[in-house]
């Protein structure tokens, strides 16, 4: 940025006033790019109408696992918006496992909610309990309950990035970071379709890249993630050395300690980025730039919880799904400090928005 501000002779009154000019014209242009930095989702590019807030509701969010910062950052957006909406939120934990989910769902069905939220764990888990719920006339909305946004079987709508845009995002980063060249391990949890998809794109990207390898697909269920990668890199370090330089994984949580475990192992140079979903302590790590973990692939898990709700308020109010998707974003370093500590999807207006649609005069508590 820069500028000339010409005097030509002239009295010294006239070259004071042309410093003047010279410095207001810096701190105004030093502001615009300042705002623009900060505001990366200045303009809002979701629904603008719908239904007004339909009151009186209760819910029932049940979470597959509060241990993927992806599933509880999405909830506590839900539970702002919730409360926007003056509605009644109960959450229930599944801690990650199956039966627990079916069960948590009996059990949410015995209280007859409105709405039951299905957070992160797709409805097949649940059998025939589903035929009870429309028996009932409980609507079901799902957060990563499959691969793909919108409508799915008698979810009234499914709301996630798309995952085939988020793996592409990471895998070229990676390839890039690498300079074309790259030893690849992936990390995986094949009990979910939206991770399954995730892996299948990026491996693609990487086969097709004339100098990287995909020197591994490792199938470690998210539940003990943070556990199980402690045994799992001294084995594949010990199998592929320095041929392995990158990791990809489905999520961040892959990565809460993986750092123990490379240091361990003599591997500090092993690159990793995740293909999802931006949980507070991989920005965090990220952040710091001392942790291992290079970039994430971050839903706008904030915005993504208030458009349950607005789905959800689309719902009762007999209307359709909005069919909006958000964008995912590649998180870095440098990203991050320009965005100081906000999220992701800070300044993006989504809260404003959706209160505006729902004709609601009060917002969440700060």
């Amino acid at each position: 940025m820069s500028f000339i501000v010409f005097t030509q002779g002239g009295s010294s009154d006239m070259k004071i006033r042309s410093a003047k000019i010279a410095f207001f014209i810096f701190l105004f242009l030093f502001s615009i790019q300042l705002f623009l930095k900060q505001n990366l989702f200045a303009k809002w590019d979701g629904p603008t109408d719908g239904p007004s807030g339909q009151s009186a509701k209760n819910i029932i969010f049940i979470s597959a696992d509060f241990r993927n910062g992806g599933v509880s950052s999405v909830y506590r957006g839900f539970e702002a918006a919730a409360e926007a909406l003056s509605w009644n939120v109960k959450i229930v934990n599944a801690d990650g496992g199956k039966s627990n989910t079916k069960k948590l769902f009996i059990d949410a069905l015995k209280l007859r909610p409105h709405a039951i939220v299905l957070g992160g764990f797709p409805p097949e888990e649940l059998g025939d309990e589903i035929e009870q719920a429309k028996k009932l006339k409980i609507i079901l909305i799902g957060w990563h309950v499959t691969d793909k946004p919108g409508p799915y079987k008698d979810v009234f709508t499914n709301i996630t990035t798309d995952p085939k845009e988020v793996a592409k995002i990471a895998a070229e980063y990676a390839i890039k970071d690498g300079k074309k060249k790259a030893g690849v391990v992936f990390l995986n949890d094949d009990r979910f379709p939206i991770a399954n998809t995730k892996t299948e794109a990026m491996r693609k990207i990487i086969e097709s890249c004339e100098k990287c390898k995909v020197l591994s697909v490792e199938n470690i269920p998210l539940t003990n993630a943070s556990e199980d990668i402690l045994s799992v890199v001294p084995r594949l370090n010990e199998k592929f050395g320095k041929s392995w330089t990158h990791t990809l994984a489905i999520n961040d949580s892959y990565f809460d300690k993986i750092n123990y475990a490379l240091a361990n192992s003599g591997r500090k140079d092993i690159r990793n980025v995740s293909a999802g979903d931006g949980s507070l302590k991989a920005l965090t790590r990220i952040r710091s730039g001392y942790a291992y973990q290079l970039a994430t692939v971050a839903e706008p898990l904030n915005s993504q919880g208030w458009q349950l709700a607005d789905e959800l308020n689309r719902a009762f109010a007999g209307k359709p799904p909005s069919g909006f998707i958000n964008k995912p974003v590649l998180v870095t370093k440098n990203l991050l400090e320009r965005l100081k500590k906000s999220y992701v999807d800070s300044g993006s207006g989504y809260e404003d928005a959706y209160i505006k649609i729902w004709g609601q005069n009060k917002k969440k508590n700060k």
